[in-house]
């Protein structure tokens, strides 16, 4: 078995969702999902299939978010994995509808950070461990780092 770490491409404004689900309607479940809560999302999707003809299922109202969901579901290349790149919202918005679709069984991460997926490969295939999301923490937050976390989290509407 081998071990890679996988760079996904996340474009400049953008967040990631990167999961796994166990069945080819996943791709139109989360496309309903994702455009039921919300019309000015832009969005593209990419999902492995594991089975059959094994194809990257692609969906989604932007092409260029879908060719970069493309492009990062190639490079990982692991079956029932699925990432979802959105541009003019945040995936704390999806999450919780995402989690409960029947199909989903995992969510590795939802960023904007820089992402590598840690992939096992055999001679069967591809299968996710595990991702790093972002970087290491470098302290513990003082009294005006969380005054600056709390602001932010006005700014962003998220807080009163």
């Amino acid at each position: 078995m081998e071990l890679k770490a996988v760079s996904l491409e996340i474009p400049e404004g953008c967040n990631i969702i990167f999961g796994q689900s166990h069945f080819i309607k996943t791709v139109e479940d989360l496309y309903e999902i994702i455009v039921g809560i919300s019309g000015q999302v832009k969005f593209g999707l990419a999902f492995c299939e594991a089975s059959g003809p094994c194809l990257i299922r692609v969906a989604g109202n932007d092409e260029q978010l879908q060719e970069v969901a493309t492009k990062n579901a190639q490079a990982v290349a692991a079956g029932h994995s699925f990432i979802i790149i959105l541009k003019n919202a945040f995936p704390i918005n999806f999450l919780n509808t995402i989690k409960q679709c029947q199909e989903v069984c995992n969510i590795y991460c939802a960023t904007a950070n820089p992402v590598e997926v840690i992939v096992a490969e055999s001679e069967q295939g591809r299968g996710v461990l595990g991702v790093i999301d972002g970087f290491s923490p470098k302290g513990v937050e003082k009294p005006e780092d969380v005054q600056a976390r709390q602001e932010f989290l006005r700014k962003i509407g998220y807080k009163l």
